[in-house]
C-alpha cells in the first residue's frame, strides 16, 4: 500500500509503499492483549517485600506472664498479629517476567503498527530533524498537524534538537525504531513514523 509522505508544514514531499506483511495484516486483540500484558509484567521490579517472623527485629522474650495478669496470653511483641510485627505470607521479591515466543511478540507489533493504518492514524513524515530546539516552534507544527496525542518513531538516532523540542510538551513522546513496541504504540492516539524510521522497521520485521 502507499500513503503519502509529509513535512511539519502538512505538505505532501512524496510517497512510501508500506510492506502488506507488516502494515496491512488484520489485528487481533489476543495477540495483542498477550504481548501487552507480557512488557507489563517484564517492566515490573518485583522488589517488594515485607519481614517475617526471623526477620523482625526485636526480643523473642515473652511479653507478659502467662496467667494472673487479666491480660491476654502473649509470646513475642513482633508476632504477627502485635502492630509493628512480622507478615505472614507477604509479597517477598521475584521476577514477574513470563514466557513469550518471539513469532508472538513479532506478530503483535506488526498488528499494532496495522491497526493504526486501519483506523487512519499512522502519519509519515520525511524528517524528524529540526533547526533548532524550539517548544513553541514545535507546538505550532503540532497545530498544523491537528496531534495531540502522539508517538514520533524516528532512525536509530533521534535529532537532539526535536527530543528537546517535544520534551515539555504532554502526550507527545518519540522513541528510536529499535525501542518500538506494542505497549507504546496503542498508548497513543497517532503513531507518526519518519522515512528512514519505516525503512528501519522493515527491516527488523521484515
Amino acid at each position: 500500500m502507499q500513503i503519502d509522505i509529509i513535512n511539519f508544514d502538512g505538505k505532501s514531499t512524496g510517497k512510501v509503499v508500506l510492506a502488506d506483511g507488516i502494515f496491512g495484516l488484520e489485528p487481533r486483540a489476543d495477540i495483542l492483549h498477550r504481548v501487552v500484558t507480557w512488557q507489563r509484567a517484564k517492566a515490573r521490579a518485583g522488589t517488594h517485600a515485607v519481614k517475617t517472623v526471623s526477620e523482625v527485629a526485636g526480643s523473642s522474650r515473652k511479653m507478659v506472664k502467662q496467667k494472673k495478669t487479666g491480660r491476654a496470653r502473649q509470646g513475642e511483641r513482633f508476632n504477627v498479629h502485635m502492630r509493628g510485627g512480622a507478615v505472614v505470607h507477604g509479597p517477598h521479591p521475584r521476577d514477574h517476567s513470563i514466557d513469550l515466543p518471539k513469532k508472538i511478540r513479532s506478530l503483535g507489533l506488526k498488528m499494532a503498527l496495522s491497526s493504526k493504518v486501519k483506523s487512519k492514524e499512522l502519519i509519515i513524515i520525511d524528517s524528524e530533524k529540526l533547526p533548532a530546539a524550539k517548544t513553541s516552534v514545535f507546538a505550532k507544527y503540532l497545530k498544523k498537524l491537528k496531534l495531540e496525542n502522539a508517538l514520533f518513531v524516528g532512525a536509530d538516532l533521534i535529532d537532539i534538537n526535536f527530543k528537546k523540542s517535544i520534551a515539555n510538551i504532554p502526550n507527545i513522546d518519540v522513541l528510536p525504531a529499535i525501542g518500538l513496541n506494542v505497549l507504546d504504540i496503542i498508548k497513543h492516539r497517532n503513531l507518526v513514523l519518519t522515512a528512514d524510521a519505516v525503512k528501519a522497521i522493515e527491516k527488523r520485521l521484515g
